[in-house]
């Protein structure tokens, strides 16, 4: 089992920063990937950053430049750092961890609110 603990969301003035942060326990062998996706209300769950196990990174266009993912190994943690922020960039950010080993399945959170507002 895997367990996933968000912290780091609040409000933010637009133009300002935020760092999220993931902490990963449980069973964290063959993990491949962490993740962080957001949800506005009424819009569908989108990916924002992915870090693969090999040290990857990839970007949602809309955060490009402005976001950065990234893990410290030995906290068991990966981090969302938000800068010149957005009041698009408000929604609930979750955390996934994914596992490619059978079973297959990936691991969520339970979020955490970001709101950018003045």
């Amino acid at each position: 089992q895997v367990q996933l603990v968000e912290s780091g969301g609040g409000l933010v003035q637009p133009g300002g920063s935020l760092r999220l942060s993931c902490k990963v326990s449980g069973n964290i062998f063959s993990i491949s990937a962490m993740a962080w996706y957001r949800q506005a209300p009424g819009k569908q769950r989108e990916l924002v950053a992915v870090i693969s196990s090999g040290g990857s990174l990839n970007y949602a266009d809309s955060v490009k430049g402005r976001f950065t993912i990234s893990r410290d190994n030995a906290k068991n943690t990966v981090y969302l750092q938000m800068n010149s922020l957005k009041p698009e960039d408000t929604a609930v950010y979750y955390c996934k961890a994914v596992k490619s080993l059978p079973p297959p399945r990936d691991y969520w959170g339970q979020g955490t609110q970001v709101t950018v507002s003045s």
